[in-house]
């Protein structure tokens, strides 16, 4: 299993601020709006929406893309098709001065291919006007690239934890017998938990620069910055729950060619979990990072110590990475258990009306009243330095009850279960 070489948290320098440029993040940009969006049927719904503003350029980075998945399966428009590919390819058709992008993990092709999208189905998309799809290589053997990021004009940027593929379709209900929660090949999958961030603005400019840059490495292509906004693409009906904030962008990459190892996720999570005071609240997919372990059970042992509790799916899916990192969250909860010498520990797996598992996707990291983080970084090893990751947080400042009070309130929205 790979260990991050860098585990013990970085020196904070300047003040009590978590969010800090080259330490615990990439860069701090203002966003007029921040709304978390839960779950993929509102999502997707809503990237629709976006899609459909956008008038110079789309950009999206990704794990797995299923180009048949539907967007928004309650609410078909007249003259577009419901599927993914189909649906950018008529946008391209309609607009010939839009570019479309989608950078997809090398191998996560694979289990596109093996779930039923067809070579055939993936040329008829890229072969519409103004699309370009790419697979990145460009990573150590081993590695994956893991981000999820949508960025429209370098307006509009959806960054968090869901793929555009399928078995992520799901509502906040995570209702038993939901007969919408099936795969293109009409097969029923099981309740699925998940989130993302939209934000507009210098923050989406930003997330623009990460992507292109993800887009040269991988094909060696300098994209240019698109031109001025024609429109506002922030979609119609999501609601910020932020407004005016400054948004951190946290970034894992690993060591490569000549490009340097990038850890500021991880230092991330150690400076919030030493930080904390209160509580610590954790949704993620996995729980098996050895660095986030220790920073945990060190805070356990204090006596007056925050409140920590973990979100996470019964197992994982697979019997592979049951295997991997079932095993690894064994040892880490035995860690853990061990150190949490006052019982300020709690681990939790969400089931459904009639005790069904519900599968968590979702990585959320919520200290106190003080900050609120989600991307797509889990909370295994592999996020603290092997993939590439990137995740939004927000940080209220330590002088501005009004603030803090934001954020108790955007926290309170994100305790999803």
């Amino acid at each position: 299993m790979h260990h991050p070489p860098h585990t013990a948290p970085v020196a904070l320098t300047g003040g009590t601020e978590l969010l800090q440029p080259s330490l615990t993040c990439w860069r701090i940009e203002r966003t007029a709006r921040f709304a978390p969006i839960i779950d993929a049927a509102a999502y997707f719904a809503h990237l629709r929406s976006a899609l459909l503003g956008a008038r110079h350029a789309i950009l999206f980075i990704g794990w797995e893309f299923d180009t048949r998945i539907k967007l928004d399966p309650d609410h078909p428009l007249p003259g577009l098709p419901e599927e993914l590919g189909p649906f950018l390819a008529e946008l391209g058709r309609r607009r010939p001065e839009l570019s479309i992008r989608v950078l997809q993990w090398n191998l996560g092709l694979l289990g596109t291919l093996a779930r039923g999208t067809t070579p055939l189905y993936l040329l008829n998309w890229m072969r519409a006007r103004g699309f370009q799809f790419r697979l990145d290589s460009a990573h150590p053997p081993g590695a994956s690239h893991h981000q999820k990021i949508v960025v429209i004009d370098d307006a509009l940027a959806f960054c968090g934890g869901i793929d555009m593929t399928d078995d992520r379709w799901d509502t906040r209900a995570h209702d038993d017998h939901d007969g919408r929660r099936v795969r293109p090949s009409g097969r029923p999958y099981a309740p699925f938990h998940d989130a993302t961030v939209a934000v507009d603005g210098a923050a989406a400019a930003a997330l623009g620069t990460l992507a292109r840059e993800r887009w040269r490495h991988a094909t060696g292509e300098r994209i240019a910055p698109p031109g001025p906004p024609v429109q506002d693409p922030w979609p119609d009906g999501l609601t910020p729950l932020l407004r005016d904030v400054a948004v951190g962008i946290a970034r894992t990459a690993p060591a490569y060619h000549s490009r340097p190892g990038v850890h500021e996720i991880e230092q991330l999570y150690l400076a919030a979990i030493t930080a904390a005071r209160h509580t610590i609240y954790i949704e993620s997919q996995y729980f098996a990072a050895r660095c986030v372990a220790e920073a945990v059970a060190a805070r356990l042992q204090e006596p007056d110590g925050a409140e920590i509790v973990v979100i996470n799916p019964a197992r994982a899916v697979g019997w592979l990475e049951e295997k991997a990192m079932g095993r690894g969250r064994s040892r880490v909860l035995a860690h853990i258990r061990s150190a949490d010498r006052y019982g300020r520990f709690r681990i939790y797996r969400p089931v459904t009306a009639n005790g069904q598992p519900i599968y968590v996707h979702a990585k959320v990291m919520i200290v106190d009243d003080r900050v609120l983080k989600i991307g797509s970084s889990n909370l295994n090893n592999r996020s603290m330095g092997l993939d590439t990751e990137c995740d939004l947080a927000v940080e209220a400042a330590s002088d501005q009850g009004t603030d803090r009070a934001v954020a108790a309130e955007s926290a309170a929205c994100g305790t999803l279960f």
